[in-house]
């Protein structure tokens, strides 16, 4: 991957600096923000432009508000959580592109910050606007990006300011495309992707990505059921998602043909409704009204020993329903395992970084992906359109 132009070869005292950054955090019920660490991976970007005597306007978005000013997805908690962590004031212009945000940036003094409200309140956002975009770029001289996440994203603030102002790439973008590169040029063998989570549907080109550059794909969670109901196991009451025949049989064949070897479960933590009670059974002897919430330890120990002599692990998504403690063992005993074994290893992709903070599991990981959709595509492959944007080193 080509270097991109860093913030460090920016001339930025006295200068309005326009950063993107990805505030968009979890929120408790009250509305205060209940992991920051979003907001504590963009500190290094923050930090510099403050040191250098930047006036920075930061813009985020934050949920899904459709176009519209819905104050459930106000950036008030943000700005609140931001102010005390840098020691200083944050206002919030809630116009994003009116006179609040004008009269705002055109105000601060050196080292001083202003965030733009919700960007997403603007229905030109999402629909990269031109007219939005300008109207954004006016209130800047230089463009920062360092919301890594929102990169495949093609938005106004993501790839319609960019075009419109020199720009370079934040501290925390260089580091996301450092590592991430990692696992895309040249990996150190045997390479190893353990991919949990969801529908196959979704992760269809990831899955496929890694055949011919992993050795070896571990797959569970939800995402292993249509592959184990391919394979004529009857998965009782499990919900498994269905139309698959067709590309299963073609990802079998590709797989066979770029030797990767395919690993899924072979027993399963099961939960009947109605009941907290649960066992563990063969893949091949699961109750016709039982659900599979977890990996059994049999499947554990057939993941950890696919693991043994990798060199680079990606893993992105849980084997089970790792929210709940009763079927977070599974997930937490292969991630535990990591740190025992030598090499390169990164977690990205959804709620990972979070799921493995939650399970304590973080320092079995070299590196823990800021990006959701974003570092997926990174990692197979896929051009990231705010990345393209910004010029080279």
């Amino acid at each position: 991957m080509v270097a991109k132009r860093g913030i460090q070869a920016a001339s930025l005292r006295g200068r309005r600096v326009l950063a993107r950054v990805d505030f968009n955090v979890p929120q408790e019920a009250n509305g205060r923000v209940a992991d920051d660490r979003r907001i504590q991976e963009a500190l290094p970007t923050l930090n510099h432009l403050r040191a250098a005597g930047a006036r920075t306007i930061l813009m985020s978005h934050l949920g899904r508000p459709d176009g519209r000013h819905d104050p459930r997805f106000t950036l008030k908690p943000v700005v609140h959580r931001l102010s005390a962590i840098l020691g200083q004031p944050v206002p919030l212009a809630s116009d994003i592109i009116g006179i609040q945000a004008i009269e705002g940036s055109a105000r601060l003094a050196n080292g001083e910050f202003l965030m733009l409200e919700n960007l997403r309140f603007h229905p030109g956002e999402e629909a990269n606007d031109p007219a939005f975009a300008a109207a954004l770029a006016r209130l800047g001289e230089l463009f920062v990006e360092d919301a890594f996440g929102t990169l495949h994203r093609a938005h106004a603030s993501t790839v319609g300011v960019p075009s419109r102002l020199p720009s370079y790439a934040g501290f925390l973008v260089e580091r996301e495309v450092r590592e991430l590169s990692r696992l895309v040029e040249h990996p150190e063998r045997p390479y190893v992707a353990l991919l949990g989570g969801a529908k196959v549907t979704d992760k269809l080109p990831l899955l496929a990505s890694f055949l011919g550059r992993a050795d070896t794909i571990a797959i569970g969670g939800a995402l292993a059921f249509p592959f184990l109901a391919h394979r004529g196991h009857a998965l009782g009451a499990t919900e498994v998602e269905g139309g698959l025949e067709d590309v299963l049989v073609e990802f079998d064949r590709a797989a066979m043909g770029a030797k990767t070897e395919i690993v899924l479960p072979t027993d399963a933590v099961i939960q009947r409704p109605g009941t907290n009670t649960t066992d563990v059974v063969e893949i091949g002897a699961i109750p016709p009204d039982a659900m599979i919430q977890d990996i059994g330890p049999a499947t554990v120990a057939r993941f950890r020993g696919a693991l043994q002599d990798s060199r680079t692990v990606f893993w992105n998504g849980p084997f089970g329903k790792a929210e709940d403690p009763r079927f977070a063992a599974g997930t937490r005993d292969v991630l535990a395992h990591l740190a025992s074994i030598p090499g390169y290893h990164v977690g990205a992709g959804g709620d990972s970084a979070r799921v493995a903070q939650d399970l304590r599991v973080t320092s079995s990981f070299q590196f823990l992906s800021t990006g959701g959709g974003a570092a997926l595509e990174f990692v197979q492959g896929t051009e990231l359109p705010g990345l393209a944007v910004l010029p080279d080193a």
